[in-house]
């Protein structure tokens, strides 16, 4: 008798991973905080922990949901511009270049005063964007868009390109970066990028989007600065390579840019499920398991714990996970027989304000999987599962094992 296939869903809860925190009294916010429907996962699930990318090595979110799609990012990696710039809609072509950017502050000593501009947003970056998109520098063509919040994405298009340079934003606040070509052949586009950031000055300043927040005592976004320069990938189309079709559920541009080179469909989401901290998780799980009755398979993210952690809010990030919670339970009144899995896309620590190369824990539910004896979704709880401790390009050919899709290796 041939066994029925599953469906699959990802839960992918972006940077809940965590470690210690002193405003907890040594616990992750995962520990500090109740978690019934998460627990309930665990203790009728399997867990364990993942290296989403490899042991030590802490990913962006780019690299690590290429692994959590089953790809060998060390392999398809080409930087997370592309993914960026396709994310919200900058399709790019061979020769391209993309970066990922952000709108930031800077002082008259053209020094970085905050990296996100107040975490300024639509309809006012739009506005910005209409000042730099189009613009020719030494004939390569200037593409900008606005993405989520303070990011947006650039695409450098022309002769002579090539995306092996340094950033221009410095990742810190402080004096602006300099790209830097990393070969002779890189120097012209690295010449391009920094008469760009340049110019994003001159023409952003004194735009009345910022003579307005000038006068309301708020950051000026006054000039956007580049990182994560790349070429557009070739990848290996998910549904062929899996031999499922597949769907992303997100309001990240950058998640849904991945999902998208990697050829799983793109599904719009809810107004109300594209922010950060204020996402309707409820309305976002109801979207992706609506989203199940068509695709074999659907990654759904929640970026709302890493926005904790980048801003070091241990409380905050504790309220975000009884919210996570709730939503598992919401899910857990719906789910049939499917493959489901709660995890993280890397950790993000509010200790350190970043991602870090800590494990993330991974609860994955089937009603025919055999059961561990772990009950507790934490970094600690899942530890010792019958999972163990895998990386993240495994867990997809874990998950359809569970879901009778993987196919017999020899005779």
């Amino acid at each position: 008798m041939t066994a029925q296939k599953k469906k699959i869903l990802f839960v992918v809860m972006d940077g809940l991973g965590d470690r210690g925190c002193r405003e907890l009294d040594g616990l992750t916010p995962l520990q500090a905080t109740p978690t019934p429907n998460l627990d309930w996962f665990v203790a009728n699930g399997i867990s364990g922990i993942m290296d989403v990318v490899a042991p030590g090595v802490g990913p962006g979110s780019d690299t690590a949901h290429l692994s959590l799609l089953g790809y060998d990012p060390y392999e398809v990696y080409t930087g997370r511009g592309p993914f960026e710039a396709a994310g919200i809609g900058l399709i790019g072509k061979k020769g391209d270049v993309a970066f990922r950017c952000n709108f930031s502050t800077v002082n008259e000593k053209y020094e970085i005063t905050d990296r996100r501009a107040g975490r300024i947003k639509a309809p006012e970056t739009t506005a910005l964007v209409k000042q730099l998109n189009g613009i020719v520098i030494d004939g390569i063509t200037i593409l900008v868009k606005e993405g989520t919040e303070h990011r947006a994405a650039l695409l450098l298009r022309g002769s002579g390109l090539d995306p092996n340079v340094t950033d221009a934003d410095p990742h810190d606040v402080g004096p602006v970066g300099i790209s830097k070509g990393r070969t002779k052949k890189a120097e012209f586009t690295a010449s391009v990028v920094n008469k760009f950031v340049r110019m994003s000055y001159e023409l952003m300043k004194e735009h009345p989007v910022n003579v307005k927040r000038r006068a309301e005592g708020l950051p000026e976004a006054n000039i956007l600065l580049p990182r994560g320069a790349g070429s557009f990938p070739d990848i290996m189309k998910f549904s062929e390579k899996n031999n499922m079709t597949g769907a992303c559920v997100a309001g990240v541009g950058m998640i849904k840019g991945i999902c998208g080179i990697c050829g799983l469909d793109v599904i719009d989401v809810p107004k109300e499920c594209t922010g950060g901290l204020d996402t309707d998780m409820i309305k976002k799980a109801d979207t992706a398991m609506n989203a199940l009755k068509k695709y074999d398979f659907v990654l759904m993210n929640v970026k709302a714990p890493d926005v904790c952690g980048h801003d070091s809010r241990a409380k905050d990030k504790c309220s975000v996970v009884a919210r996570l919670d709730e939503m598992a339970g919401h899910l857990r009144k719906k789910i049939d027989d499917i493959v489901i899995v709660f995890t993280a896309d890397h950790c993000t620590p509010v200790e350190t304000g970043d991602h870090t190369g800590d494990p993330v824990p991974v609860a994955i539910y089937s009603a025919t999987a055999a059961k561990d004896e772990r009950t507790k979704f934490s970094e600690s709880g899942c530890a010792g599962g019958a999972v163990g401790r895998i990386r993240g390009k495994d867990l997809l050919p874990i998950c359809m094992s569970l879901a009778n899709r993987s196919e017999k290796f020899g005779a």
